[in-house]
């Protein structure tokens, strides 16, 4: 026993003395190959970032950054990153207004013209990842989707022939981004015209400049196009990219919109639906193809306008009857739930209740409610499709709100299908921030 504590004592000794030392054919590098790669960087992070980023994902916080080069607080742009010790993880897009504060754009160390030729073989990428989702009867989608698509802050939509770009961090506020973002959609997509239209709250968070109303890009300079009719799933919709939400239709519930009417069909559930929160009609519109009454309810006149232009167009590929109903869907549906109407099928899908992990338990009220009421207005067989696009809140938190207002209304409720964004949306392991759409296809007894 002495011998072996003398052996063990010696090879402490001698692990200490030689300090970390690769045994051999390990794997990593040695502390010598280390210090050869820590170069000085623009920025470093503490140990949770880096090993995140590391880990695949792409942020990286305000509050994480330990030391910033002198001068970067005030001016955006391309910047190295490095963790504590100064080892390279890669190169950022930085921002010295966001709480994101670093967007991680290569692994390796590049410059303003590397990046600049991701940025252009990525976008090419990401719009050929598209072309099988396209067709006379499906000509929109999200080109692309961000982080998704490994282009932080970078959203590219098509609305038939016009393209919708919106640029939502300051690093890729330049005349150079856009440059390139213009030539890789003309050459591929050939659209009528290419505009900017970023998220106006996002705008203001991240200090971006406002673009001007005339397109980036225009097949005719003297009457640019700015509206479109699009198609989704063989029904046509209007968009006018100078209004309405974010960047005018929610491209994200293209598959659910056919999910909803399909069920509706398979179910028997065709004789009064309700669409609540129905914005331009996408799910009143599928759900008419089927159903003999629908209502759609939304709290925005001028989402309803168009919802009624939308109707106008589609009426000979329409079964039943759209009416809307400009009211807040709250007080709505609980003057109807104590009412008694009943319903053969209901759709719920509000806007983001939870814009921050602090605002989810107020959501998942709100959620509750929402469900609640239109638990009590279903027929029984009926069908719910219930949804949230608050990335805060997960699929087991909405699941288990729908099952409290289930509860609550002493009904038996079964999931038919677990849906998400449609596949112009794609969610990355890496990046939960990616899985934001939740969409539960249920049936109540």
């Amino acid at each position: 026993m002495a011998r072996l504590r003398k052996q063990a004592e010696a090879g402490r000794k001698t692990s200490k003395s030689e300090g970390l030392k690769k045994p051999s054919g390990a794997q990593g590098p040695s502390n010598r190959e280390l210090e050869r790669e820590a170069v000085p960087v623009g920025a470093r992070v503490n140990r949770r970032a880096a090993d995140r980023l590391r880990g695949g994902h792409l942020w990286a916080y305000a509050n994480e950054i330990e030391t910033l080069e002198a001068g970067r607080e005030a001016e955006p742009g391309l910047i190295p990153v490095a963790d504590a010790r100064g080892i390279l993880i890669g190169t950022a897009l930085y921002s010295p207004v966001s709480q994101i504060a670093l967007r991680l754009v290569s692994r390796d160390a590049i410059d303003e013209a590397g990046w600049l030729d991701l940025l252009e073989s990525r976008l090419r990428a990401s719009i050929v990842r598209r072309g099988p989702m396209l067709n006379p009867e499906n000509d929109s989608c999200r080109l692309c989707f961000s982080e998704a698509d490994e282009l932080p802050g970078l959203v590219v939509d098509k609305y038939g022939d016009l393209i919708i770009a919106q640029l939502l961090t300051k690093g890729l506020d330049n005349s150079a981004v856009r440059g390139v973002c213009v030539r890789v959609l003309r050459e591929t997509l050939e659209p009528a015209s290419i505009l900017e239209r970023p998220d106006p709250r996002i705008r203001e968070l991240e200090g971006i400049t406002a673009p001007g109303t005339a397109p980036l890009w225009a097949a005719s300079a003297q009457e640019p196009a700015t509206r479109a009719i699009f198609h989704l799933n063989g029904l046509s919709f209007h968009y006018d990219a100078n209004s309405g939400q974010k960047t005018g239709a929610f491209l994200d519930q293209h598959t659910n919109y056919a999910a909803a009417r399909d069920w509706a069909k398979r179910l028997g559930c065709t004789t009064r639906a309700l669409d609540v929160c129905c914005y331009q009609g996408g799910f009143s519109l599928h759900l008419a193809q089927v159903c003999q009454q629908v209502i759609g309810v939304d709290a925005s006149r001028s989402s309803l306008e168009v919802a009624e232009q939308n109707l106008d167009v589609n009426r000979p590929y329409l079964k039943g009857t759209v009416d809307w109903v400009e009211a807040d869907a709250f007080e709505l549906l609980r003057g109807w739930s104590d009412a008694g109407e009943e319903f053969d099928a209901i759709v719920l899908d509000p806007p983001a209740f939870a814009k921050t992990r602090r605002a989810v338990e107020g959501a998942l009220r709100g959620y509750k409610e929402l469900n609640l009421r239109a638990l009590r207005m279903l027929k029984p067989g009926g069908l719910l499709v219930t949804c949230s696009c608050s990335h805060h809140v997960s699929g087991q938190e909405l699941q288990g709100a729908v099952a409290a207002a289930a509860a609550d209304a002493h009904r038996r409720v079964r999931i038919l299908e677990r849906r998400g964004a449609s596949l112009d949306h794609p969610v990355i392991v890496n990046l939960p921030e990616t899985e934001y759409l939740k969409c539960l296809v249920l049936q109540v007894d």
